[in-house]
């Protein structure tokens, strides 16, 4: 890395100053001691660039130059580094990275849209120009899973990733559990709370968690980053109604991202999931993110924090830039992007894992028995079968489990139950894992 050498401070522009922007810049003005400390140097921050010029953001930003471009900003004479905190995949964000790594300037982001589209070009870009692109504040907060898989794990084969990667959801699906409340009502508390924006869509959609499954992919596994390759499923459908079953049945409700190898090639999956109350994920609530990783050498580690917020997404920011200062280099997705490996995904059909169905059949005899011969005609085997409580001639939930089989196979008994006059609505589906 070309600054290794360098003594003198490390000079970065720090392009957007909303939350996680102000909150960078606070940690650096407290902890500049602790910080000179621990890379040799001070960290100067020379420019800054926001919307709003007048806004009151705690920090004092008088020695810092202003600019309203943030791209303009990139070009800042004498910038070591260049801290993208705008979002976004494409517009202002891209073009200010792309601009900084043009000058020969590093790159610090949190953006994980931009990077789950356009991550391997811009890991080349940066590479063939001894740059670096740090980003452990794009997953999962201040947890430091980046940095765990690409250096901690260096030693080992990753076999799997998988983990609570949006803090939103895992807030909305606990108050859920806790509270018995349905998902609209507490979709409005956690805007109140500022835990979801006025537009949760990207959260509650799992497009969130799908980029940084993407990025996660490609850290753990050696790949490109793949995001078109990821089965995205939200949580809108899960109801108040599924977590009573599933606390009759020993599970809990997450919304996961999954990363595994399989004789298919690499799946990746975004989708709520029932997994067993004794698993280690199981008791990660609210608003923490977890992470799990497989290697063949350490077996399973688990990383648990806050996964995002300005203090947790600040100190993955700085962490970064304290490498930098350092002049501590690793390739970006943990092996040159010229060598990233092109994988196979796995396609969800091969998917095979049990399932959890949630039916509103009318009551009346021989509804049972069709939904059975539709399982059967697809090989698929019924574990469990639950029915509380009987209303002749009216609808009523059932609920029953199923042994492994093929996503393929579930999706077409599905789709035969779901043709059925007795049936009155769409099926619910929810995956089991076994962790």
């Amino acid at each position: 890395m070309s600054d290794s050498h360098k003594t003198g401070p490390l000079k970065i522009a720090v392009a957007g100053l909303g939350t996680v922007g102000a909150g960078v810049l606070k940690l650096l003005e407290r902890q500049a001691d602790l910080i000179e400390q621990r890379c040799g140097r001070r960290i100067e921050v020379v420019a800054v660039s926001a919307r709003s010029r007048g806004k009151d953001r705690g920090v004092d930003l008088s020695t810092a130059e202003w600019y309203d471009d943030p791209v303009a900003l990139a070009a800042h004479p004498g910038v070591d580094v260049v801290v993208e905190l705008i979002g976004g995949s494409e517009g202002p964000a891209k073009e200010t990275v792309e601009l900084a790594l043009e000058r020969g300037r590093h790159v610090v982001t949190a953006n994980k849209a931009l990077l789950a589209h356009h991550g391997t070009a811009l890991a080349a870009k940066a590479e063939a120009a001894g740059l670096a692109i740090g980003f452990e504040a794009a997953v999962a907060g201040g947890i430091p899973i980046i940095k765990g898989l690409r250096e901690g794990l260096a030693g080992n084969r990753v076999s799997e990733v998988h983990g609570i990667l949006n803090g939103t959801c895992n807030y909305i699906l606990t108050e859920m559990r806790t509270t018995g409340r349905d998902f609209a009502d507490v979709l409005a508390d956690a805007q109140k709370l500022g835990y979801a924006e006025a537009d949760p869509s990207f959260d509650i959609d799992g497009v969130d968690a799908a980029h940084k499954l993407a990025i996660l992919t490609s850290v753990a596994f050696g790949t490109p980053v793949d995001f078109k390759s990821v089965h995205v499923e939200g949580i809108r459908h899960v109801s108040a109604v599924d977590f009573d079953y599933a606390d009759a049945l020993g599970y809990r409700i997450k919304l996961l991202g999954i990363a595994r190898r399989t004789d298919h090639g690499i799946e990746q999956r975004v989708h709520p999931c029932m997994v067993p109350k004794a698993a280690p994920i199981a008791a990660v609530d609210g608003v923490f993110n977890a992470v799990i990783a497989q290697g063949d050498f350490v077996d399973r580690v688990l990383f648990v924090g806050r996964g995002a917020g300005e203090g947790p997404t600040a100190s993955a920011v700085v962490a970064d830039l304290i490498d930098i200062a350092r002049g501590r280099s690793t390739p970006t997705f943990g092996v040159p992007a010229a060598q990233l490996s092109e994988a196979q995904p796995s396609p969800m059909e091969a998917r095979r894992g049990s399932y959890y169905v949630r039916l509103m059949v009318v009551d009346r005899p021989g509804v049972i028995a069709d939904v059975a011969a539709a399982m059967r005609d697809q090989n698929v085997s019924m574990e469990q079968f639950l029915q509380r409580g009987r209303a002749p001639g009216e609808a009523v939930p059932v609920v029953l489990t199923t042994h492994d089989t093929e996503e393929a196979a579930m999706q077409r008994a599905l789709a035969t139950i779901a043709d059925k006059e007795s049936v009155v609505e769409p099926p619910r589906m929810i995956r089991i894992e076994q962790f």
